[in-house]
């Protein structure tokens, strides 16, 4: 498995928060089956800056120190923006960081409560700019949670939706993995992703997952969703 939302640097955000932890985390994610996990810090204005150079060092030295404690995951660099309207700027301006660094795919957040008015706008102008934004976890947002056909239309319009793995075994209530599953039976969903803060649950809920969406879409759309989705997304390629 292609982790593409994990939080694993050391002491950038309220994720792991040291080297050790860092370790344990990613050998735990190994033996759970992921082999890559792209690191993606919260960047959130005010609270978590996280320029991509000290991303990218941040990844560069966790991945010599997994392959001096032969830990066999490979890290890779990217960042979760909180959705606000400046975005487009900062990707004109060259200042976001996407998915393993490819230009291509952009990890955005939303408020879990709403959905801003500016959402839609902000999400389709980075699309005029080349950029295919992945919305992190939409069924823990409450507005898309309770109106799932808001979700529907921008995937529609081209956005792509990552949940989180454990959204499906129930690990934030009855009406996330509710919604989560709904999303997926109406084939919403391109990715899913532990969104990881360090070793413990969200990591060991990953096989639960697994086989929860093999019965919502069977064995072909699970490896779709787990594997050949996020293949494409470390190599730049377009996801219909």
């Amino acid at each position: 498995m292609i982790d593409l939302h994990a939080h694993i640097l050391p002491g950038l955000d309220d994720g792991v928060q040291n080297t050790r932890e860092a370790i344990n985390t990613a050998r735990q994610a190994f033996y759970q089956g992921i082999t890559h996990i792209v690191a993606t810090p919260h960047i959130i204005p005010n609270v978590y800056q996280n320029e991509t150079a000290v991303i990218i060092d941040k990844v560069k030295a966790l991945q010599q120190t997994l392959n001096e404690q032969k830990v066999p995951v490979r890290i890779l660099p990217g960042a979760e923006y909180y959705l606000e309207p400046e975005l487009p700027s900062k990707l004109a301006r060259g200042e976001l960081l996407t998915l393993n660094g490819c230009g291509k795919h952009l990890l955005v957040e939303l408020p879990h409560l709403y959905l801003p008015d500016y959402a839609e706008y902000t999400l389709f102008e980075l699309q005029l700019n080349e950029v295919a934004p992945v919305l992190a976890h939409p069924e823990r947002n409450r507005t898309l949670g309770q109106h799932p056909e808001r979700l529907r239309h921008l995937v529609h319009r081209g956005i792509l939706v990552q949940i989180t793995s454990g959204s499906l075994t129930g690990l934030y209530g009855k009406e996330v993995r509710a919604a989560a599953e709904f999303f997926v039976r109406e084939g919403l969903v391109h990715f899913i992703a532990t969104d990881l803060h360090g070793p413990g649950r969200r990591l060991s809920v990953i096989q639960d997952a697994r086989e929860r969406l093999i019965r919502l879409v069977g064995e072909e759309g699970a490896d779709q969703i787990l594997l050949h989705n996020p293949v494409l997304v470390l190599g730049g390629g377009n996801i219909s």
